[in-house]
């Protein structure tokens, strides 16, 4: 990752498909003032209509994602927050699910791109059929399998429930407790603590 990347705070929106995590990664990007990146699986499957993925598909995924997060960090060389629809953590989520393993190389990448925050967010919306999505049924197994994937690689996780403003405002105060958070080890760190 190039030093912006380094420096920048990043928030990952994941979870199950059908639970509003492009909505909700626009919304606390235009709140917060800051970028978002669009889920790299989602487009990869849009520019491939009527062909299901793959297993051969999981790193080109994967390697689009890293594309599209390098080319906003290089060009934005002062971006201190930066929202991401999904990450390598969900390509891991999901090459698992549908393909039983992902790889070592996968998971390093994942590793070395964990994020500050991750909004898990609860599939308690209605599922809504797009031409992408394709589990309509196992929602709450999914939610599952994706805390354990979290739990797994060490993630900071807060699950975001909730329909409309009620779910847009719980992600919204877990966003400012980490920014709160790096605020005051930068003070501390700074000899600047007030208490």
């Amino acid at each position: 990752m190039t030093n912006a990347g380094a420096l920048t705070i990043r928030i990952v929106v994941t979870g199950p498909e059908c639970t509003g995590k492009t909505t909700l990664a626009g919304l606390l990007a235009e709140r917060f003032g800051a970028q978002w990146i669009p889920e790299a699986a989602r487009a990869y499957a849009a520019a491939r209509p009527g062909r299901n993925l793959a297993v051969d598909d999981v790193e080109p995924i994967a390697r689009l994602h890293m594309a599209n997060e390098g080319a906003v960090l290089s060009g934005v060389s002062a971006a201190r927050l930066l929202f991401l629809d999904t990450d390598l953590l969900s390509t891991v989520a999901y090459s698992r699910h549908y393909y039983g393993a992902s790889s070592e190389w996968l998971e390093g990448e994942a590793r070395s791109r964990i994020g500050a925050l991750y909004l898990l967010c609860e599939p308690d919306l209605p599922w809504t059929a797009d031409g992408i999505r394709d589990r309509p049924s196992n929602h709450r197994r999914m939610f599952a399998h994706f805390e354990h994937v979290l739990g797994e690689f060490g993630a900071s996780v807060r699950i975001i429930g909730g329909e409309g403003d009620a779910r847009t405002a719980a992600a919204e105060r877990a966003v400012a407790g980490v920014l709160a958070g790096r605020a005051m080890t930068t003070h501390v760190a700074l000899g600047l603590d007030t208490r």
